[in-house]
């Protein structure tokens, strides 16, 4: 199914739902073996410097049993696996030993097998990663992949310098490019010239137009030429006669003052420099860029950009399986080719369905398919039952709101996610605090939400169960009171309850306008370039401007 995003591992995914050829390009930027913990970096709603990082995933390994398992399932039992494959994994194993590489391999290894079986025999991959584990990973693709159908090691220069204490600065990444086969499909991306080359096209016709001559002569060239007299000079010429004759009647021939005949080239007609494995014209995401969104292995589309143009066409399908905030899927959408992304947690799917809506306007159902997350109650036990913490996710992200707290070692203090809106005579920010239960539920959690309220001095707090609640429950919520907003002339229930079937059938929760957690990206249209400068043509009017307006400043 294309245009789809996928919420889930994406092995499974990959087996279950992606068919044998069915992908023309797929880039991924897998986690990297870095022993750092990725934080998914929301929208700061206050203007003050509070903790709105949410660990998204550790990025962590160590060999366990679940990781010997998988070691024997997913790679050595494995029958679709290759016999050379295999024999590299284990020679891995007996000379990196098990430790956290070896489990990252161990990760990898049968998801690049997925992939090989996904893509198209004029497919293309981009796997992107840092010099951590790049000799390793370059080695597992070459087994699986082919030596032969290795094309490029690129060099991302994505910041221009680092500073280490005892090591040269590390400023680069790497983008290891195969193909499926020995035929692919390709377009050659070219860059601008620099002021030195241009230099060159010092002459100008009457028109205006910049040329530079050169050599038509074959002298000193082998492979022969053609030999004819033309306008009194007589030469070993690059081009037929046929030809000269036509660069002379298009005005592109210069006859020098000795008596040669040069060639004409128009610098308005020159695509530009061929693009070589070094990337250093692509800067990275940083803290000013307008399509920052704050996810912090964020890539710039410009570097998605140039590989969906590089090696695909239009109407091609495009597979992300590491999709984060899905720069590959947006830009996918923006050049018009059809897209897969994939990631396994709901906070990134949910930023995705976002950057979609604001960028291109485009909607779940309508426009594309989300496959994994809860669409019934049914489906929502069974996320809570198989990771109540996603469940907790998915839920908030029903209302846009922002997770109070990932790591659920530490305590929550009663708070699941968090809501911002504005009120009173000064527009000063206001809060809805969030909870979240997927079990049974009692007038004592009510109780404890109304304690929670009241000691955050948060405005309304908003109770969401999959369960049904009890009268009691009710009765506890409605004992609460009202808050009211002076800049809306309403009142406000301050305690309130919604079940996970009321959400989804659209019987939301009575509270303010509020912009939401993440970052709006850029309006775009399809087919288009993004430039540095491009405005965000959003336009939200009246009420609801003023409102966002007022949080984000």
């Amino acid at each position: 199914m294309q245009n789809s995003l996928y919420y889930g591992d994406n092995l499974e995914v990959l087996r279950r739902y992606v068919d044998d050829e069915s992908v023309d390009l797929i880039y991924l930027d897998p986690p990297f073996n870095s022993n750092a913990t990725y934080n998914v970096l929301f929208k700061e709603q206050t203007g003050q410097s509070s903790p709105a990082q949410i660990s998204a995933f550790t990025d962590t390994w160590a060999w366990t049993q679940e990781t010997e398992r998988a070691y024997e399932q997913d790679i050595i039992l494995n029958p679709t696996v290759a016999p050379a494959v295999k024999d590299m994994v284990s020679a891995f194993r007996s000379f990196v030993g098990r430790n956290a590489l070896m489990a990252y391999l161990v990760m990898m290894t049968p998801r690049l097998v997925e992939l090989h079986r996904a893509l198209k025999p004029t497919g293309s991959i981009y796997l992107h990663c840092d010099p951590t584990a790049s000799h390793y990973l370059k080695t597992v693709m070459d087994t699986v992949f082919g030596i032969t159908n290795f094309r490029n090691e690129i060099t991302w220069r994505r910041t221009t310098a680092h500073s280490d204490a005892k090591r040269f600065g590390r400023n680069t990444d790497t983008l290891l490019y195969y193909t499926k086969s020995d035929e692919w499909t390709w377009h050659q991306q070219h860059q601008p010239y620099d002021a030195e080359y241009e230099s060159r096209f010092r002459n100008e016709d009457p028109d205006g137009r910049s040329w530079a001559d050169y050599d038509l002569t074959a002298k000193g060239l082998t492979g022969g030429g053609y030999e004819y007299e033309y306008k009194g000079v007589t030469s070993l010429w690059r081009v037929p006669l046929a030809t000269m004759q036509r660069l002379d009647a298009e005005g592109r021939l210069h006859f020098t003052q000795s008596g040669g005949i040069r060639r004409k080239r128009y610098l308005d007609e020159q695509k530009g420099r061929p693009i070589q494995a070094l990337w250093e014209d692509i800067s990275p995401i940083n803290s000013r860029a307008r399509e920052r969104l704050g996810y912090p292995t964020q890539k710039p589309e410009a570097l998605l950009e140039r590989i969906v143009n590089a090696s695909s066409n239009p109407g091609d399908v495009v597979l992300d399986p590491f999709c984060g905030c899905g720069t590959a899927v947006a830009v996918a959408e923006r050049l018009n080719r059809q897209w897969i992304g994939i990631d396994i947690t709901h906070l990134a799917v949910a930023l995705m369905k976002h950057r979609l809506k604001t960028s291109f306007g485009i909607s779940q159902g309508a426009d594309y398919s989300v496959i994994g997350e809860p669409v019934d109650v049914g489906s929502a036990r069974a996320l809570a039952e198989q990771d109540r913490y996603q469940f907790q996710f998915w839920a908030l992200s029903l209302l846009g709101a922002r997770p109070q707290q990932y790591d659920h070692r530490g305590a929550d203090r009663g708070i699941d996610g968090v809501l911002h809106f504005i009120n009173g005579p000064r527009r000063s920010t206001h809060r809805a605090i969030i909870q979240v239960k997927s079990g049974k539920v009692s007038v004592a959690h009510i109780r404890d939400l109304v304690g929670t309220v009241e000691r955050e001095n948060a405005a309304l707090g908003l109770f969401i169960t999959l369960e049904q609640p009890t009268r009691a429950m009710a009765t506890e919520a409605v004992s609460a009171g009202f808050y009211h907003s002076e800049l809306w002339q309403r009142d406000y229930p301050k305690i309130q309850i919604r079940t996970v079937q009321q959400l989804l059938t659209g019987n939301g929760f009575e509270m303010p306008p509020n912009p939401g957690m993440y970052q709006d990206s850029q309006r775009v249209q399809k087919d288009q370039a993004r430039q540095g400068g491009l405005e965000d043509i959003r336009e939200p009017f009246g009420a609801e401007a003023e409102a966002i307006e007022a949080i984000n400043a």
